[in-house]
């Protein structure tokens, strides 16, 4: 079993003590990414069995603690776990009982790489799952305090909370925040081995909803952003509460409580500075490492540069998608950025400049209501396990689902998206052909009282790399003023049909229909070849046979089957309780099948040989895919009735036999609402064989409403939890270099331990220049330091062979 698309954003990722690897939270595991080549090295897996929501990094103490890289994670399951992520490697579990939803531990900021000597004190913001989640004004979030050492807690609460909130720290470990609603609250936190009671706290306040902070580097300044796109910045805070320490304020006034500017409450600060620029929401906000700037995102997907004696600012445009996390890496010339499409982008410091891009899965987007049912957000592309895309940005994202990787991004539609806005366009359909060679695609344009609206239909053709398509034909108002209902394309044939709620649907064909040749397809179009209805009514569904030999068109509630070349009726099958939502042939065999929606859900087999119904059930069903060579097919139910507001979008797969209505085998799934599912053959890169006595069987996907899926063998009962295949292609840096010991010598001692982490045993070759290129080439050297290795190692050999002869030739 294979799992993938999780959220790379959910929660802040890190840089190591190097800035060489970037560690990405990515559900319930840690992946680590090299910062070189912006692909993945190991994953720390294991340790959590939820979401991991926060990672902090152990710095590093002293020179010869380069080689140690160690990192607390914390989870929703209510553990912290301590790592050693250059081996991947578990050393300590902590149960805090609650779910974790933020940690800081500020004291690694003073204390380094002597922490085992000292008490390790973490913060964690955790959620109270003893109150009852129906009471709505229940304080559910807590502010806790907890000895990483003795596993214990620390006093009692620092405060309570609506629900639970992020936690920020200083850089210098001396002051911890939250905001909680219109206030900031700010804690100094005393020197090592402290009482609970010598904790001090202030509150600053603001009439609008505060949505995060961040403390200056070496200044008493916190800034905080608001819900309206205000960022106010409060300076020499504490000065009364906090006056133990006064060495950040020397050489300052103390004014008086009527010399505030811009003070609210009479805070504890010297004055309140407010900055507006972001139209919306401030979601991050981070201090300069020297102090002198202010990086700030919100959803319009800008960063904004504030110099912070002036004023001033510069941006960063066109990141494409709203803006979460800001983190900065102990390399001063890198830093990253989460965005909300589930890409973290590597920049260049100072100008910013996008050096690689970390890209998930894109998620999913929301409809127009009246659009919704004739929608689909994927399609796969079997051939090759990739799975497309359509995303809010207007493009189709080809992603490989046994690499858990992006492979490429086609733009449909050329138009600057804006994320702030109202959803104006969107991709609502796309279909590949069998062999991948052929996408379509239906962009739509919503009208503006009732004017400008455009459907535009658009054929794409294969490129020559992977995942690369060429427009080929844009066809406007396929179906004039009506919706695009369904889109399939005919197998071994350059034909494709669409259906429409108008009561019409159209077979099109390509002016190379007699051949496939990409360059003739690339001087020609599709064309319209002919038009086809049943009594007026709206059609639903549409879908060729797997020897592309019948079109079926689904009628509302009647089956009727064509004859695709001569556009001939040649059978009706009927009838549903409600109109079909989509219809499907089972391989390569007679049956066909269909399941509707409404208040009278329906999944049924029917017989296109007796034009009669097999058998059929009452389920809501919410996808289905079948076999292209054999009689088996898969469903997905959810275990709600439709229109249930208050449903979990719980559902159970069914795996069925296409003429035996009870099913093979099921398994119960989360998060099946607006889900998929789809057969695809064994990727002979997995070490798990999918064969069964020499004959490989499909293997079958699951994608949720999240886009997180999971591919597993439904023929087996048991399906063992293997590492993707992105991980043997991505191997740690340290554990490639072993393979080149022969060139390079031995690894020192202080290394030695990442030789019992090896996922791969590797023995020395007597012949290393033949396996000098092997690997992956992310991991291998630079060629000027390989090739010189490599020349070397071959005419060291040489002058090896040529003494020989010399010492034969004087016997």
């Amino acid at each position: 079993m294979i799992t993938g698309g999780q959220r790379f954003v959910a929660s802040p990722p890190a840089f190591s003590q190097d800035g060489k690897k970037l560690l990405v939270c990515t559900g319930c595991t840690v992946s680590i990414y090299s910062v070189s080549t912006g692909m993945q090295i190991t994953e720390l897996e294991g340790g959590h069995t939820d979401r991991v929501t926060s990672v902090v990094v152990v710095p590093v103490g002293a020179p010869s603690s380069k080689f140690m890289s160690y990192c607390w994670t914390s989870s929703l399951d209510g553990t912290i776990c301590y790592w050693d992520f250059a081996s991947a490697e578990l050393i300590k579990k902590v149960k805090i009982q609650f779910p974790v939803h933020s940690m800081v531990i500020p004291s690694l900021s003073t204390i380094g790489s002597t922490e085992e000597g000292s008490n390790l004190y973490a913060f964690l913001s955790v959620e109270d799952i003893n109150k009852p989640a129906s009471e709505k004004k229940a304080l559910h979030g807590q502010v806790r305090i907890y000895n990483l050492k003795n596993q214990k807690p620390v006093g009692g609460l620092l405060t309570e909370t609506r629900n639970p909130e992020i936690l920020y720290a200083s850089k210098n470990g001396e002051f911890l925040g939250i905001s909680n609603k219109r206030k900031l609250h700010i804690w100094r936190i005393p020197a090592n081995n402290f009482r609970f009671d010598e904790i001090k706290k202030i509150k600053l306040h603001h009439t609008k909803k505060l949505t995060c902070l961040a403390f200056h580097s070496t200044l008493r300044m916190v800034a905080g952003g608001d819900d309206t796109g205000r960022i106010l910045i409060w300076y020499n805070f504490g000065r009364e509460k906090f006056a133990q320490n006064l060495q950040n304020l020397k050489g300052t006034k103390n004014p008086s409580d009527e010399a505030k500017p811009g003070v609210r409450n009479n805070d504890d600060v010297d004055s309140c500075t407010t900055w507006h620029w972001h139209p919306s929401e401030v979601k991050f906000l981070h201090f300069s490492s020297d102090g002198a700037y202010l990086y700030s995102g919100g959803n319009e997907g800008v960063i904004v540069v504030w110099q912070i004696d002036t004023g001033k600012k510069k941006f960063k445009p066109r990141l494409g998608s709203p803006l979460l996390y800001f983190t900065e890496s102990p390399d001063p010339s890198l830093s990253c950025v989460s965005c909300s499409d589930n890409h973290i982008h590597l920049l260049k410091m100072p100008t910013m400049d996008i050096s690689k891009s970390i890209s998930g899965i894109k998620p999913p987007f929301s409809f127009p209501l009246k659009h919704e049912g004739s929608c689909t957000q994927v399609a796969f592309e079997q051939t090759t396990g990739l799975v497309a895309v359509s995303t809010e940005d207007y493009c189709v994202q080809f992603y490989s689902l046994f690499d858990n990787h992006e492979v490429s991004e086609v733009q449909v539609c050329k138009r600057n998206f804006q994320p702030a806005d109202d959803v104006m366009l969107y991709v609502a359909l796309v279909a590949i052909s069998l062999d991948g060679s052929l996408m379509a695609t239906i962009d739509v344009t919503i009208p503006e009282e009732k004017l400008g609206g455009l459907v535009c239909l658009k054929y794409w053709t294969r490129g020559s790399l992977v995942a690369e398509y060429l427009l080929s034909t844009v066809i406007y108002e396929p179906h004039s003023d009506a919706q695009v209902s369904s889109l399939a394309f005919r197998p071994g044939h350059n034909m494709a049909v669409t259906s429409s709620y108008g009561g019409d649907f159209k077979v099109w064909v390509h002016g190379s229909h007699a051949g496939r040749n990409n360059e003739s397809m690339q001087r020609t179009g599709w064309r319209c070849q002919s038009v086809g209805s049943y009594k007026g009514k709206p059609l639903t569904a549409a879908v060729f046979s797997a020897d592309g030999s019948i079109l079926a068109i689904a009628a509302e509630t009647m089956i009727t089957l064509w004859d695709p070349d001569s556009n001939i009726l040649v059978a009706m099958i009927g009838d549903t309780l409600s109109p079909i939502t989509k219809l499907s042939f089972v391989g390569k065999s007679e049956y066909l099948v269909s399941y509707t929606h409404s208040l009278k859900p329906q999944l049924s087999v029917w017989s296109t040989s007796n034009l009669a119904l097999y058998w059929s059930h009452g389920i809501v069903t919410e996808a289905v895919s079948c076999s292209h060579d054999e009689s088996q097919f898969a469903v997905l139910a959810l275990l709600s009735s439709p229109g249930d507001a208050d449903a979990k979008g719980n559902g159970v797969i069914f795996f069925f036999h296409v003429e035996d209505p009870v099913p093979v085998a099921t398994w119960t799934v989360t998060k099946a609402k607006g889900g998929s599912l789809a057969f695809l053959p064994a990727n002979p890169s997995l070490h798990e064989s999918s064969a069964t006595n020499g004959v490989n069987q499909l293997l079958l996907v699951f994608m949720n409403g999240k886009h997180e899926y999971t591919i597993f063998n439904p023929h087996k009962e048991e399906n063992i939890i293997s590492k993707n295949s992105r991980k043997s292609q991505a191997a740690q840096d340290e554990a490639e270099r072993l393979g080149y010991t022969s060139i390079y010598g031995d690894l020192s001692n202080s290394n030695a331990k990442h030789n019992h982490f090896q996922e791969v045993p590797f023995a020395p070759s007597e012949r290393p220049w033949e396996t000098i290129f092997s690997g992956s080439s992310h991991a291998l050297p630079p060629l000027t330091k390989l090739c010189t290795s490599f020349f070397e190692s071959l005419l060291e050999k040489r002058l090896e062979n040529s003494n020989e002869m010399i010492i034969d030739a004087d016997l």
